[in-house]
């Protein structure tokens, strides 16, 4: 059934609207359907669903490194994390299958608004499966890094085989030394760096390294907690930004933020951007950047993946900048809300969704069945099936 939400305000990084949003068959419409179920939302406000520019979806239920930092590098992390590979709780982790691993991080990403994530490893068969979680970017070139060859395409021919319109990406001057600092020209050196060149990191780059990644066009995608926590300090935003030349990720729970929502808090909280450019990072200028033409947006005939939240006043555009997961009201991918407040049930029941009773960080919510396997919401900490549904999972088992 067409869906119309009205009496919200729909909010982009360019303008909002008092307009009510037409979904027809999953994407935004152009006009209002004339039998349309129609939901009041008046006192609250309508997002583009997140882009997370930059995440490893496999690890986020890896304990992390005891704190060493500040590492100078990223590869001294990775040689540090070696012997961290042989600790029983790091064993556990890894052994819990991969596809499993993939989702749970997928799901992690949803639970905060993003609804659509950059996976920057290796591509796996459960990333096609018609059930993921989330919207991931495709047809994309990437390498790993330059120091580290032997895992991911190598940087040349990847770089050389991604057509010019496709983003290609590659970790690049994750430190604060010298190794770190003379990447970019290496890499422009190697003739890598170019107008769909996505560096994620970037705490190595100059002032004369930033000049030259404006002037290509290329970009740089931020991760200023997990930067923080190897490297002891992360990379300036603003002139990025103001190019619009900037994305934001969380990397993973490994050495980041505990998602999306987190990673925008602590940037408002240090005062570096203001909630418009975070909202830019996380929509238009990401999607901008990635070549992600539908997503990052509320345009007629773009997906219909919204974050729905409470007005709570002030500048619309800070609605998403300093609240938690669990004040999400509802999460929608495709027209269909993946996980909400129970007093959505009913639009749940008209999308034809069945829907698990859960708490999120100790709030009530109803997540969507197929995200609701006990598996998959057991790596989640702070996501717990509801009493009555965990006591018929238990006696199904048994029976």
């Amino acid at each position: 059934m067409d869906v119309s939400l009205c009496r919200a305000v729909s909010v982009t990084a360019q303008a909002s609207s008092r307009v009510p949003l037409p979904i027809r068959a999953g994407r935004i419409g152009s006009s209002l359907a004339a039998r349309a179920y129609r939901i009041d939302l008046r006192d609250h406000l309508v997002f583009p669903g997140l882009i997370n520019a930059h995440e490893h979806l496999h690890v986020n239920a890896v304990p992390p490194l005891p704190s060493r930092a500040p590492f100078p590098n990223s590869y001294a992390w990775i040689a540090a994390f070696r012997e961290h590979f042989a600790e029983p709780a790091v064993v556990a982790a890894l052994q819990v299958p991969k596809a499993l691993r993939l989702r749970h991080g997928a799901l992690k990403n949803l639970l905060a608004g993003s609804t659509c994530v950059v996976h920057h490893d290796p591509w796996h068969p459960v990333l096609d499966e018609s059930n993921f979680p989330v919207t991931l970017l495709r047809n994309y070139g990437w390498s790993y890094a330059l120091g580290w060859p032997d895992y991911g395409p190598p940087v040349q021919p990847s770089f050389a085989a991604t057509p010019a319109d496709r983003p290609w990406l590659i970790h690049l001057a994750e430190g604060t030394d010298a190794i770190a600092q003379a990447e970019l020209a290496r890499l422009d050196e190697m003739g890598c760096l170019a107008a769909n060149s996505v560096l994620v990191h970037g705490v190595g780059l100059g002032e004369q390294d930033i000049d030259r990644v404006i002037e290509r066009d290329a970009a740089v995608v931020w991760c200023p907690t997990s930067n923080r926590n190897l490297l002891g300090r992360s990379l300036d935003p603003r002139r990025l930004c103001a190019a619009g030349r900037l994305a934001l990720g969380s990397d993973s729970r490994l050495s980041g933020a505990r998602d999306l929502l987190d990673e925008m808090r602590g940037i408002a909280v240090r005062g570096e951007l203001s909630p418009e450019q975070l909202l830019g990072l996380v929509t238009s200028h990401a999607a901008r950047i990635l070549r992600l033409p539908s997503s990052g947006s509320l345009a007629a005939g773009t997906p219909a993946d919204l974050v729905i939240v409470e007005d709570r006043g002030g500048d619309e555009r800070c609605g998403l900048v300093g609240i938690g997961r669990s004040e999400i009201r509802a999460v929608v991918r495709h027209g269909v809300p993946r996980i909400a407040d129970p007093d959505f049930a009913e639009w749940f029941d008209v999308a034809g969704m069945e829907t698990v009773p859960v708490t999120l960080d100790g709030k009530p919510k109803l997540l969507a069945k197929p995200l609701a396997e006990a598996a998959l919401v057991a790596l989640e900490p702070g996501l717990e099936l509801a009493a009555a549904h965990r006591a018929r999972d238990l006696v199904m088992e048994a029976g």
